[in-house]
């Protein structure tokens, strides 16, 4: 399983998400939108993206910290 993790700087569910990860052992690539990526890139992967992160697991968008934290308790 590898993930994508849509970022940015100072945010607490970013943190707790590449950290809930880590704990299960699955690599992630993030692409932090206050550094090497921009919101347009995000919306071209996410349209619908209000807030942040956005996280997909093998190409599946899974939603925020919120949906991962379930998905990967489930």
């Amino acid at each position: 399983m590898k993930a994508i993790v849509w970022s940015k700087d100072s945010c607490p569910y970013c943190v707790q998400a590449k950290a809930l990860l880590e704990s299960k052992g699955i690599e992630y690539e993030e692409r932090n939108v206050s550094q090497n990526w921009t919101r347009e890139q995000l919306l071209e992967a996410v349209p619908t993206a209000r807030t942040l992160p956005q996280i997909f697991l093998d190409q599946e968008l899974v939603g925020g910290f919120t949906e991962l934290r379930k998905k990967l308790t489930e």
